[in-house]
């Protein structure tokens, strides 16, 4: 199914059902109409897009909860992508956020949309993106991105986000655990959560000391303690992203950070066209009649790949 042109003005003009409609057809990944999408890419990168990631039971979603009341109180409306993991049985989001959120769900200014990671090791769905181009478009001042929450695997928020939360509890370890994950390279800001609980003053301190050691940089990330669970500390994460977004626009590291969000995606999109191209029904047909001998023989798998990539290549010359 392609896009219309009616569920194009229909977004612009603010229609909620739109919306939903389109981000469907974008998570199933339906025909895209190239001449509507290039209309939307028109009107995007106006959000700013916030991710938030951290382990499991780090208190994202209380803290994405919390953040998204503080800006309707400013009158901005914000969109939120919270990618779950995915169910086993179903293929779809296990468990969604907008059972988590009740308080903002029926806030006519907040758009939550739960999406299946179907996999993707980035902890981010692989339409995630696409979908936040959707929000933008719709004109959503803010667009806020909570993770699956795996750790290590969490590390491509950062080309989605333009400024990216990392969330740490005293007992999910400390800065040195942090720093194995790879979250040091990533975070912009840096939020301990639960601070109320025993170690968190030296999580903190662990955390600095080891920011401390890597090459001086335009931009040093915030460690800000908060209680999300009593509303505690919420003001200066708030000021931490705000500081950020102007440090991005005055540096011109967010037009940066834009450019590079689409060259990936650009690739991305290359990549996913190639490979369907390839693997043709014919060519999956001759793939698995071969493999057998190609195991037996002890062939190498690179070889096989070489061969198979050269016949493709004689193809697309004849």
């Amino acid at each position: 199914m392609k896009f219309s042109t009616e569920l194009h003005d229909a977004l612009i003009l603010r229609n909620r059902r739109a919306l939903a409609r389109l981000i469907t057809l974008v998570e199933n990944e339906d025909s895209i109409d190239l001449d509507l999408l290039d209309h939307i890419s028109k009107q995007i990168n106006e959000a700013h897009r916030i991710g938030v990631t951290g382990a499991p039971g780090a208190g994202k979603s209380t803290l994405v909860d919390l953040l998204t009341k503080r800006y309707r109180k400013q009158g901005k409306t914000v969109g939120i992508i919270a990618v779950d993991p995915t169910s086993p049985f179903t293929g779809g989001a296990l468990l969604g956020d907008r059972i988590r959120m009740t308080d903002v769900t029926m806030d006519e200014g907040v758009f939550i949309r739960s999406m299946a990671s179907r996999g993707s090791l980035g902890g981010l769905a692989t339409r995630t993106n696409d979908v936040a181009d959707l929000m933008d478009a719709f004109g959503m001042d803010l667009i806020i991105i909570e993770t699956v929450g795996v750790g290590q695997s969490e590390l491509d928020v950062v080309k989605t986000a333009d400024t990216t939360l990392v969330l740490l509890v005293p007992e999910s370890g400390d800065g040195v655990q942090a720093m194995k994950a790879g979250l040091m390279e990533i975070a912009d800001v840096f939020v301990l959560n639960k601070a109320d609980r025993e170690g968190a003053d030296r999580a903190v301190v662990e955390i600095e000391s080891i920011l401390k050691m890597k090459p001086e940089a335009d931009w040093s990330p915030p460690v800000l303690k908060t209680i999300a669970s009593s509303n505690e500390g919420l003001d200066a994460v708030s000021a931490g992203i705000d500081e950020h977004r102007s440090f991005l626009q005055g540096s011109g590291r967010l037009a940066e950070k834009q450019r590079r969000r689409i060259s990936g995606r650009i690739h991305s999109a290359v990549r996913q066209e190639l490979e369907q191209a390839f693997w043709t029904r014919e060519n999956q047909s001759a793939f698995f009649s071969r493999l057998s001998g190609a195991v037996d023989s002890g062939e190498s798998p690179y070889r096989f790949a070489a061969d198979l990539l050269r016949e493709f290549r004689s193809k697309l010359g004849e």
